[in-house]
């Protein structure tokens, strides 16, 4: 019964959302305003995160299945969209490579400013830089340079 009723709630915020955009004509998809509803209420506590914990992790978890529906959908028009496929391309291309950089920066960002712990990359290259710089001056005080050990073994130094 518990996972019925929280199916029923997940159902009923995307029905919710469906009647809202196609009630007053929004150029958004009610499944999209249903799931802003669904974090709303999250957010605000009408709704705790064990009240659809289950059936939310079970979608989730087969999310590849719920793609079929739109690869039938593809491949049934593709007739339609074939001659599109260069533009379709650079579409996704293009939507790719900004969505990588927006959320590297945004996750670079949101360390930085909530872990407090986080080196810049920067840093990370500067730090390294200084390590190698200090790894190698230590290293030439305690080894002697090839002049002196010949020195030292009693050779002569002289150049003619």
């Amino acid at each position: 019964m518990k996972i019925y009723l929280q199916l029923l709630l997940i159902l009923g915020f995307s029905y919710l959302g469906n009647l809202l955009s196609s009630g007053f004509n929004l150029p958004f998809p009610g499944s999209i305003i249903g799931m802003i509803l669904l974090f709303l209420a999250l957010q605000f506590k009408l709704l705790k995160i064990k009240d659809i914990d289950m059936v939310g992790s079970f979608l989730i978890n087969n999310m590849t299945i719920l793609f079929l529906p739109a690869g039938v959908g593809i491949m049934a028009k593709w007739g339609l969209i074939s001659h599109f496929w260069l533009q379709i391309l650079l579409i996704v291309v293009c939507a790719l490579i900004v969505n990588i950089f927006v959320l590297g920066h945004l996750v670079q960002w949101l360390k930085i400013k909530f872990e407090g712990d986080y080196i810049s990359t920067d840093l990370i290259s500067q730090k390294v830089a200084l390590d190698v710089i200090n790894q190698h001056s230590r290293n030439k005080k305690n080894t002697p340079e090839w002049w002196q050990t010949q020195a030292k073994k009693g050779e002569q130094t002289h150049v003619e």
